[in-house]
């Protein structure tokens, strides 16, 4: 796909330092339209922005230079680093989110998010368990771009990673209460995969936003925050073909 970038400039931005860029994060806007948040993103008075806006007719717009540091992810954390701004490429996705009318992603508006990607993952060394969502950064925060944004079409294309598998409806289903060295072993492995979560041994809930926020990603038919076989199935999924 060819894509259409329009440039459409934000000041807000300011310098990287020394971290790497090695993560992919997408939003959605989560705004009445395209035009709120093109307005928002380039209003130095809002102190926000992103790389890049893509819009549901496929359009892109460019808005800070991938080399500054753009301000989209807010408070967040990814595998024990917190200034996500620093080394990450924020691109958000037009569709007005859960307050004004959550709906599907167009197909030509997903086309260019993968184009766009793939240019991104070609010019900066962002491994696949790296192309994450806001809410993956910011659980207690975020819930976008949501159970709706097809994260499997994109893994397709070479954009992230999606588990797939069969299900296990044999393992426990874990909850908010439950406690325990299951537990345990649930909060270490959605830490390793770099999900802000300490191993408690409790099942409250911060590990229950930090499940429903896994789900949104790899599990969007059952967003619960219940931890059931096929939720850690997933996620045991996700950790092997992380470290290959």
């Amino acid at each position: 796909m060819s894509l259409s970038i329009v440039q459409r400039p934000s000041p807000n931005a300011d310098a990287r330092g020394n971290a790497p860029i090695d993560i992919l994060l997408l939003h959605y806007t989560g705004m009445p339209s395209a035009d709120a948040a093109l307005a928002r993103l380039t209003d130095p008075e809002a102190k926000v922005s992103a790389h890049y806006t893509v819009d549901e007719d496929g359009t892109v717009y460019a808005h800070v230079d991938e080399a500054a540091r753009a301000w989209h992810a807010g408070v967040s954390s990814w595998a024990g680093e917190t200034d996500i701004n620093a080394r990450s490429i924020g691109v958000e996705i037009v569709n007005p989110g859960h307050e004004f009318g959550y709906r599907d992603f167009p197909l030509v508006q997903i086309e260019a998010v993968i184009a766009l990607s793939k240019e991104i993952l070609g010019r900066h060394a962002i491994a696949p368990s790296r192309v994450l969502g806001h809410s993956d950064v910011a659980p207690a925060r975020k819930q976008d771009p949501g159970e709706r944004f097809p994260w499997a079409s994109l893994a397709a294309q070479g954009v992230g990673l999606w588990p797939g598998g069969a299900r296990r409806p044999h393992r426990p289903m874990l909850r908010q209460g439950a406690e325990g060295s299951t537990v345990v072993t649930l909060q270490k492995k959605l830490a390793r995969y770099g999900y802000g979560l300490e191993p408690t041994g409790v099942y409250d809930s911060t590990t229950t936003l930090v499940v429903t926020a896994f789900q949104r990603h790899f599990r969007p038919s059952a967003v619960t925050g219940l931890a059931d076989g096929e939720t850690i199935g997933r996620l045991n999924r996700l950790l092997q073909l992380a470290s290959r």
